[in-house]
Order: structure tokens, then sequence, then C-alpha cells
């Protein structure tokens, strides 16, 4: 028979050597954290607590959703279609006879009536990474098939007198988008025909980028049409806000009742890949633009959670009572 002795190092993962010296063991050490001996949380999930759970988030979610969604709809809208599909159209002979080759534009002007108040470029430019030998600037697909219809108000007074409304072209990007993401080359006061020398515009550009606008600080890539094209929607039938018509006083409507002219210059055919293009007037609110889905998902996922608590409340009243008395009579 071999004695054997207890030595406390063998739990702390340390064996004795022949020598007299310690070998330290693979076995980990003898710690809480080691040996999974922490102090652990399991939830019960009870009637007790999940029925407030469904019942709450259900009676969150609801209101909330009908909030944004009175709230979409309560925002008002006026839509032009001007692609010219129909002959009755004014933009019509626009777009029949106008493509990409054109070189002067075609004008065609729509009355309404409102009865209520961008270096080198990379390989992710292709096949618009060149033109003529020269880097197309701003390059790539997206940039060169950028928005380019210029789209007027106008306002009939009573005597028909034609009054521009005033339209205006900042504050429609992102400041994040403006002031970070897209910067022009050489700095924010460098002479961009100086600096964009040796590059060619986009193939259905009809101006370079540094000819955008007159203002330098919403000239070359810094340009906020550009910069709201450039950021692509996720969806085929998509918007992009265009111009901004400011308030002027709480006492004057925006836009007064009457007879108004839209005067289009048709500079992108849309005929080639049958899209459309429409003009849309709107108000706007405190959650932005009209857009039900936020509303009609809050309301969705909140009666979801009603209706399973209800379920539920009713199979717990319904099959409860009879286990709690077969646990008394065992």
């Amino acid at each position: 028979m071999m004695a054997s002795s207890y030595n406390a190092k063998d739990e702390d993962g340390h064996i004795a050597g022949a020598g007299g010296g310690t070998l330290r063991s693979k076995k980990p050490e003898n710690t809480a954290f080691k040996q999974q001996r922490l102090p652990a949380w399991q939830p019960i999930l009870t009637a007790g607590t999940v029925l407030p759970a469904f019942f709450i988030i259900g009676l969150i979610f609801i209101p909330i959703g009908i909030g944004l969604y009175v709230t979409s709809n309560n925002i008002k809208e006026f839509e032009i279609d001007y692609t010219g599909v129909d002959m009755s159209s004014p933009c019509f002979n626009c777009s029949q006879n106008f493509s990409w080759n054109n070189t002067r534009p075609c004008t065609c002007t729509i009355p309404f009536y409102l009865d209520q108040p961008y270096e080198k470029p990379s390989k992710e430019c292709e096949p618009y990474a060149y033109y003529e030998n020269k880097p197309i600037a701003p390059c790539g697909a997206i940039a060169n098939s950028m928005f380019n219809d210029t789209l007027e108000l106008f306002y009939i007074d009573p005597n028909s007198t034609r009054n521009r409304i005033p339209l205006t072209a900042t504050g429609i990007a992102w400041w994040t988008d403006k002031h970070v993401k897209f910067r022009n080359p050489g700095g924010s006061n460098a002479n961009l025909t100086a600096v964009f020398q040796g590059t060619s515009k986009p193939v259905n550009w009809r101006r370079p980028v540094y000819e955008l606008d007159s203002d330098p600080e919403n000239n070359g890539f810094i340009n906020e049409d550009f910069i709201v094209w450039m950021r692509t929607a996720a969806l085929p039938t998509f918007r992009k806000l265009y111009r901004i018509i400011q308030k002027k006083n709480n006492m004057v409507p925006t836009l007064p009742r009457g007879n108004y002219t839209l005067e289009v210059v048709y500079n992108y055919p849309v005929r080639s890949f049958e899209g459309r293009k429409r003009m849309i007037l709107s108000t706007i609110s405190w959650m932005g633009g009209k857009n039900p889905f936020l509303g009609i998902a809050y309301i969705t996922v909140g009666s979801i959670c009603f209706f399973l608590g209800v379920v539920l409340l009713i199979i717990h009243h319904k099959y409860g009572n009879r286990n709690n008395s077969a646990d008394i009579s065992n």
C-alpha cells in the first residue's frame, strides 16, 4: 500500500516535482472566476412578469404610432408629373425629342393652381473613370447620372403678373455631408478652375463641377445638389430635396392661394429606363417630410404585443387556476 498526502497547491494547479520543486499543471487555478463559481442571475419568466411587459409595450407603441401616423398624414403635398408621356402634357415635345446628345435645353412651362394656402479615379468609378484620356471629376455612374433639371416656380397674381418664388438652394444637404464628407481639393479658398485643370466633366453633365454654382460656398464637390444626389436611395422610387421655400412670417402664407406656373428646363431624359419625374410641394413637421411607414410600424408592433398580452392573459386565467388547484390537492 502506498501512502499519499494531500497538498493544497494541487488544487491551485501546482504539482510537486522530483527535486522538491513544483511543476505547473494545465488545471485552472482554484478561483471563483476560473472555476465558474461566480454568482449568476437567471430571470424566471412567469405570467406575472411577461404579461405586464406585453401590455406596457403595446400601450407605449400604439399611441406613438398613432401620433407619428397622424403627423405624417397632416403633411401637405402637391405633385406635378412633368415626364411628358401624355400628348396633353406641356413637356411632351421635350420628352419625345430630347436625349443625352442634345446640346440645347428644352424648356416647358406648366401652369397649376394651389387651392390651399467630386484626384485620380478609382476602379469603383468604371466605366465613368476617364473621358478623352482625362480623369472624370467627379467620377462614377452615380455622379454621371446627377439630376440636372432646373425648376422655377412663379405665382400669378390677380393682375396676371408673374412673381418668381424665391427658392433656397442651400441647407438641403446634411451638415455632416456638407462640412465633413464632401470637401473640395486644395482647401476652401482654392481656385477650383485651376484645381480641376486636366480633368473632364462627367459624360452626361452640361458643365464642369467647378461651374455648378456662382457661390464659392456652394460650388464644386460641396455643391448641395451634388451632395444630395450622391446620397443614394435604397429603393428605385425615391425623393430628393431640391429646394426650400423660406417662410416669411406666421401671418402670411408661404404660398398663397391662387394660380402658379412651374417652369422646367428639361435636361434629364428618363424614357430610356421608363422613369418618371415629379415635382412635389410639401410641408414639413417635427418628424420631417411625409413618411407613414414609421407610424404604421409602431402601431403594428404595439398591436401585436397588446394582442399577445390578451391571449396569454386568457390562457393564464383559464389554465393557471387549474394548475394551482392540482398543486394544492397534491
